[in-house]
């Protein structure tokens, strides 16, 4: 039987959770990225706005007296693209600034939400959503009556915000009539810059919470039934029977590879029924004894096994066998603290090959 939605009470796996991430469900909040750009914007205009305002009345000054004209060569430029160029020229050193102020806020604002994120997903076409029932559906869901909620309430808050301000800041305005109109543009720039820190402010402190909704609602969203938990760590883990199957060919191959490793061991180290450790000595080609087969528990047995159908010598000596097998891998030559420990084995081991092919143990 089916699970509901109200079954989805686990939290979703990482699994699920970067997959969401693939398809673009992140959580972000517009309205901070938003709050965020008109706090910068506010704070440029207001330390820059002399540099800004005083450029453009530059390039209107210097554009009605055609004064630009003189920095160009009439016979190359039109007169068309001469006002085009200055133009340009002008926009860059007066608005560019505050633009890529904006860009870049921007830009950091919505990374730091969701992180670096480049995905196509949400473009691929959908024609599910072009179904006008499913609109009309998604108009009058919980979601979408969240969202209006909460902007009927920011516009209720800014409102009576506003109205504060202006009645707490009224005699300042009124008292802006007997003022010299550059000491009553002064006074209005003050009184806009204070009004407009406010208003960002309240806009942030709400910003940041739908933020905090946000994550809260795609958490919610991305809940995973128990089975659903189960289905995917099974994915994740692969089909038992396929895991089962796996072990076997791994077994099969481990057990290929001691066949061919012990029949050229020199002698078997063993703990005596725990480890099991095949050693091979080349004085021509190789420096020390070199590991070429380990094993523990049933492998060990096996190594044993193969030992006693070629006649390779199983020598017992519980402390050596638990450090090599510790300590070495297959291929690894033995480490020289084992070096007296093994060249007595080894001599042991060429003394009595000499006399039989039986395997010898020896305690």
């Amino acid at each position: 039987m089916a699970e509901s939605d109200a079954e989805k009470t686990e939290s979703p796996t990482p699994r699920r959770l970067a997959e969401a991430r693939k398809d673009g469900n992140v959580a972000r909040s517009p309205d901070l990225t938003a709050a965020l750009v008109l706090l910068a914007t506010t704070i440029f205009i207001y330390y820059a706005g002399q540099q800004v305002f005083g450029g453009m009345r530059q390039y209107l000054t210097d554009y009605l007296s055609a004064s630009h004209a003189k920095n160009f060569n009439p016979t190359q430029l039109s007169a068309l693209s001469e006002m085009l160029y200055y133009g340009l020229y002008m926009f860059l050193f007066t608005i560019g600034p505050v633009l890529l102020a904006v860009f870049g806020i921007s830009l950091i604002a919505t990374v730091s939400q969701v992180g670096f994120l480049i995905t196509t997903k949400p473009l691929e076409p959908n024609f599910g959503r072009m179904n006008p029932l499913k609109g009309v559906a998604n108009l009058f869901n919980a979601r979408a009556g969240v969202r209006l909620g909460m902007s009927l309430l920011k516009v209720l808050i800014i409102t009576i915000l506003a109205i504060l301000l202006i009645n707490f800041d009224l005699d300042a305005i009124v008292h802006m009539a007997s003022l010299a109109p550059r000491q009553a543009f002064l006074l209005t720039g003050q009184l806009v810059f204070a009004f407009s820190l406010k208003i960002v402010a309240v806009l942030l402190f709400l910003a940041i919470i739908d933020f905090a909704f946000q994550k809260w609602q795609r958490a919610r969203e991305l809940r995973m039934t128990k089975q659903e938990v189960k289905e995917e760590m099974k994915a994740m883990e692969g089909d038992p029977m396929i895991k089962q199957r796996r072990s076997q060919v791994a077994k099969q191959l481990a057990m290929q590879r001691l066949s061919q490793a012990v029949p050229s061991a020199d002698v078997i180290v063993t703990n005596p029924t725990h480890f099991s450790i095949a050693l091979k000595y080349d004085s021509n080609n190789m420096r020390a004894p070199t590991v070429v087969a380990k094993g523990a528990d049933f492998m060990a047995m096996r190594i044993r096994q193969i030992a006693n159908l070629h006649d390779i010598p199983i020598i017992e000596r519980k402390p050596l066998a638990r450090a090599l097998f510790a300590t070495c891998e297959i291929g690894d030559e033995i480490p020289a603290e084992h070096y007296a420990a093994v060249a007595e084995i080894l001599a042991y081991v060429y003394r009595i090959s000499s006399g039989s092919k039986q395997p010898a143990m020896a305690t």
